[in-house]
């Protein structure tokens, strides 16, 4: 028999998945709250443990979305999303919401957790590194495909389309789609840039380019060292790209790399069979108006 999985799930990845795939006008409680992101997140919850059918779950939160230490090394990381000062720019309607969902989630019995100077990416990392195997790390993030290790037994379910679309990515689908396989992913990344993410990337070298090198010399701190050797084979425009990028490339790949070795809180991963306090469910259910949800997620932890 298969061992089952534990779910490893990017929290955030998905509240806000489901705030913009769901209008607010068609989840809202009997005084008009928007509860859109609540229910979408719940049902995607139940639906991956249908399908999945893991043993454990684990919710990561971002204790911290723009850590110090990574704007430290990258001052435009997720600049463009400042609000003000260190608050990251969400919808109010959406931020009203999560407080309420992490209670659902302590109701059912789910840990949900962040923690601080790290974001929810590098709590998935360390769990898919210190947890037992099988994991499956859930998430609309591509920076996780670095993440996806066949040895170790670690997949990524990349919901860039949606849960009911997942694309569960093992080495073998990382390198078919991107060139490069996961381990050197986060390398990869640090060359192409993420608009996304603030991080500019080397001018001039897009994703075809940077697997190319990848391919030739491995990661970043290869392709520096390769750049010294008049024989590496470099075209003469591309040297003098890569050379001048030598101190961003130095900064980023950190910045890009997913931490392993953050000190996670006691957790009981364990799914549970039923809620954890239903009493209390079923008093944010109806105060939420998130029955149907709710009882979709409790029949999946049933089945």
């Amino acid at each position: 028999m298969t061992e089952r999985p534990l779910l490893a799930v990017d929290a955030p990845s998905l509240y806000f998945r489901a705030f913009h795939g769901i209008p607010e006008s068609a989840a809202r409680t009997s005084a008009g709250e928007p509860v859109n992101a609540i229910r979408g997140f719940l049902d995607m919850i139940a639906q991956l443990v249908r399908t999945r059918r893991p043993d454990r779950l684990v919710c990561a939160l971002d204790a911290d979305w723009r850590p110090a230490w990574r704007v430290a090394l990258v001052p435009s990381y997720k600049r463009h999303r400042v609000a003000h000062g260190a608050v990251e720019e969400v919808p109010a309607a959406l931020e009203k919401q999560v407080p309420v969902l992490l209670e659902v989630l302590a109701a059912v019995g789910i840990p949900a957790f962040g923690v601080a100077g790290y974001e929810a990416d590098d709590v998935l990392g360390t769990l898919a590194a210190t947890q037992a195997a099988p994991v499956e790390v859930v998430s609309g993030d591509r920076d996780l495909f670095q993440l996806v290790d066949d040895a170790r037994g670690t997949r990524l379910l990349y919901c860039g389309r949606g849960v009911a679309k997942l694309e569960d990515s093992d080495d073998a689908a990382v390198q078919a789609k991107y060139g490069v396989p996961p381990r050197w992913y986060a390398d990869f990344a640090a060359m192409r840039g993420d608009p996304s993410d603030g991080l500019p990337g080397v001018p001039g070298v897009g994703e075809k380019t940077a697997a190319r090198l990848i391919a030739r010399y491995g990661g970043v701190e290869e392709i520096l060292a390769a750049l010294d050797d008049k024989d590496a084979g470099f075209a003469p425009g591309l040297r003098i790209k890569l050379d001048g990028a030598r101190d961003y490339l130095t900064a980023a790949l950190p910045v890009c790399r997913v931490a392993l070795d953050v000190p996670l809180p006691p957790f009981d991963a364990t799914l549970p069979a039923a809620p954890r306090d239903g009493d209390a469910l079923l008093a944010l259910a109806e105060r939420w108006n998130l029955a149907g949800s709710a009882r979709r997620l409790v029949d999946a932890l049933a089945g």
